[in-house]
């Protein structure tokens, strides 16, 4: 069994790292790696490192985001189901300002994306449900959502092309759609 990664610059966006974990097949089921801090870690600015981890179970038509900070780098991935993964750009003065991303995550298509600070993150869940994982990075206490941007999953600006156009949605993010 390996624990390699291939670690690639998204050709879209600035400061985003799309990682593709060796997955291990056989006739049990399979296995991969999601962290490495000599490999995954080390892609974090110097003095930094994960702090915690959070897991989202989400039902099919969940659309969670976009939100973000501007001080958490966050490596995001679905380790059940499938989700459309949307990174934006939301730095101010940025070379990739309002430019986005989208990644299909699922068993077939094993991704994790590291987020820098200032980038709006959003994923939408096309199977029955989806669990998605978050591992943070930040200085200080952490920021929560009364502290974080949200920006709008339907917002003009970034004419993201969602699986959907009537998904379910949280009170925090339903109030700007």
């Amino acid at each position: 069994m390996s624990f390699d990664f291939v670690i690639e610059d998204s050709p879209v966006l600035d400061g985003v790292k799309i990682i593709t974990p060796d997955v291990f097949e056989e006739s049990r089921g399979t296995i991969w790696t999601s962290y490495l801090d000599d490999q995954i870690g080390a892609l974090l600015p110097e003095g930094l490192r994960f702090k915690h981890d959070k897991f989202s179970l989400s039902y099919n038509n969940v659309l969670r985001g976009l939100h973000g900070d501007h001080k958490s780098w966050k490596l995001v991935t679905c380790v059940y189901g499938e989700v459309h993964q949307v990174v934006a750009d939301m730095r101010e003065g940025s070379s990739t300002y309002l430019k986005f991303q989208r990644f299909v995550i699922n068993r077939q298509n094993q991704r994790l994306i590291l987020i820098p600070p200032g980038m709006g993150n959003a994923y939408y869940v096309s199977s029955p449900e989806a669990v998605y994982h978050y591992k943070l990075a930040y200085e200080g206490d952490y920021i929560d959502a009364d502290q974080q941007f949200t920006v709008a999953w339907n917002d003009p600006r970034l004419n993201i092309d969602w699986p959907t156009d009537d998904p379910i949605l949280s009170a925090r993010d339903a109030r700007l759609a």
